[in-house]
């Protein structure tokens, strides 16, 4: 295969630029004479695999690594940001995949954390709550800015991020992920938002593993692979297939492995099922529908559907808070907590790995087997030596990644601290599989590898609920998909019936939604 031919270019209107930059940690190189340049008024993708070095190149920039070998120049003189704030004052504003913002305290007062307004020593609340709003209203946020950030919904505290560094009137934001948590509405005002601040020679860099949104907005294009530099391109000149190629040092052929649906019997059926999440307003209604072993079901809609709510229902996270008939292998079951949903052979995988799929400061034999603990200690008594053998048997199906099982979940890429959260499932060998959004926020070879094995876990009569919202990877990876609209079914459709068009419109709400394309009768 041969190498990336373009060049590394110096001229133009350079806000910033990187070079020879290197990192290590310990005597692990993670870059190694890196490279990238930001002009004004562009959108520059930064891409490659989770590990490729995207993170640490940003953290750099944004003054959190400043241990490190190589250059950095802003509007031509050479900087060394040796904290975030310090950045933030030469102009850069980093918006991490992981939120920064702190629960407890108000909309307010995370925008103006370290920068707030004051008058003999008192704060201006007024003053910074009015500023807090024309800063959310940019991004057609109409919300109490006095109000916890924890009270929002994770959309939202996505936005609220991003005004916080538009509050910062940065000359370079880097953006990370910024529409992992974002429906498509949220998202268009975003790309709306990103061609204003180019018109007014901001420069965007802007991480994504989403092919579309490369199209869409990317100027030019970096690519990491395994923290070197492979190259920068005008996005023109760098289509899909050499792009890949570029971030995985190999062809990858078609993005979806081939699926094989395996329908056995009927596995999980809900009737009439509604979930409290608040104990009063239901966030789903009436649903009904039923997966059977060895099938994909694939749930469609958009932010506020009550998708998420509907798996955490069937799962027991609210308790005795839902209604309906639940039965599973045809006997008739009601979870009040998650303990009896595990213990029935029902795993959940939720759309936050971090916050509560993972316990990232364990290592990742602690965390595969977290689920499956008493089984693997009877009597109350640890085994480690069983531990670690389950631990090992799982992760080597799983293709995982690591230097050491001993390793902390936290030191491992993303990709790979997806799989740790399956595995720790696939040890309870679960006959239902509740995914919501679990390709989120990983790179493209950790993407087909978690479809591959979506399929082997079918193939052994694992029935899956799926929540994706990359419509895409909802219509390639279902069997069939249910589209949920205000907590309620608005729609079912066949893997033939289920074209964009007609999962968008009835998640809209669309009373007739548009024929399928070869839809079968």
């Amino acid at each position: 295969m041969s190498e990336p031919e373009a060049s590394f270019e110096t001229n133009g209107a350079a806000l910033v630029r990187m070079s020879g930059i290197t990192k290590r940690f310990g005597n692990v190189t993670v870059l190694n004479d890196a490279q990238l340049e930001i002009r004004r008024g562009e959108v520059h993708v930064l891409v490659g695999e989770n590990g490729a070095g995207k993170s640490t190149l940003i953290k750099i920039l944004a003054g959190v690594h400043t241990d490190f070998e190589g250059r950095i120049e802003i509007d031509g003189r050479e900087v060394r940001p040796q904290t975030p704030m310090e950045a933030n004052t030469l102009g850069v504003a980093v918006i991490h995949q992981e939120l920064s913002l702190i629960g407890s305290m108000s909309v307010a007062d995370n925008i103006f954390l370290g920068r707030t307004p004051t008058r003999a020593g008192l704060v201006r609340d007024a003053e910074q709550e009015k500023k807090t709003g024309h800063w959310v209203g940019q991004l057609g946020l109409d919300i109490d800015v006095r109000r916890p950030v924890e009270q929002f919904p994770i959309a939202v505290q996505q936005l609220i991020e991003i005004a916080k560094a538009l509050s910062q009137n940065a000359r370079v934001i880097v953006m990370d992920e910024p529409t992992s948590a974002l429906n498509a509405p949220e998202v268009e005002k975003l790309f709306s938002l990103i061609r204003e601040l180019k018109q007014k020679g901001c420069g965007i860099v802007y991480i994504t593993h989403k092919m579309e949104e490369i199209g869409r907005i990317a100027d030019r294009i970096t690519v990491l692979r395994d923290g070197q530099w492979m190259g920068t391109a005008p996005a023109a000149e760098l289509p899909t297939a050499k792009l890949i190629q570029w971030m995985v040092g190999r062809e990858m052929g078609e993005q979806f492995p081939r699926h094989t649906p395996h329908p056995g019997a009927e596995r999980l059926r809900l009737d009439n099922f509604s979930v409290f999440p608040n104990g009063v307003k239901p966030a789903v209604r009436d649903v009904s529908l039923s997966v059977r072993a060895g099938e994909i079901l694939g749930i469609g809609g958009l932010q506020g559907s009550g998708a998420s709510e509907l798996l955490l229902g069937i799962f027991g996270n609210y308790g005795s808070a839902t209604r309906g008939r639940v039965q599973l292998d045809g006997a008739e079951r009601r979870f009040v907590s998650p303990k009896q949903a595990i213990a029935s052979g029902i795993a959940l995988l939720t759309n936050d790995r971090k916050a509560t799929g993972l316990v990232l400061s364990l290592s990742v034999i602690a965390n595969v087997t977290l689920a499956a603990l008493r089984e693997l200690s009877p009597g109350g008594w640890r085994r480690p030596a069983r531990e670690s053998a389950a631990a090992e048997q799982t992760v080597s199906l799983m293709q995982l990644r690591a230097a050491s099982l001993d390793r902390e979940v936290n030191a491992l890429s993303g990709g790979n601290q997806q799989k740790v959260a399956l595995a720790k499932w696939l040890q309870i060998r679960p006959k239902v599989l509740l995914l919501d959004e679990p390709t989120r926020g990983i790179d493209i070879a950790a993407k087909r590898e978690i479809y591959q094995l979506m399929n082997q876990w079918t193939a052994q009569g694992i029935a899956i609920l799926l929540i994706t919202s990359e419509l895409p990877e909802l219509l390639t990876l279902s069997d069939r998909i249910v589209v949920l609209h205000r907590g309620q079914v608005a729609a079912e459709l066949s893997r033939a019936q289920a074209t964009p068009e007609a999962v968008l419109a009835a998640a809209m709400g669309a009373k007739n939604p548009p024929p399928a394309a070869n839809a079968q009768n």
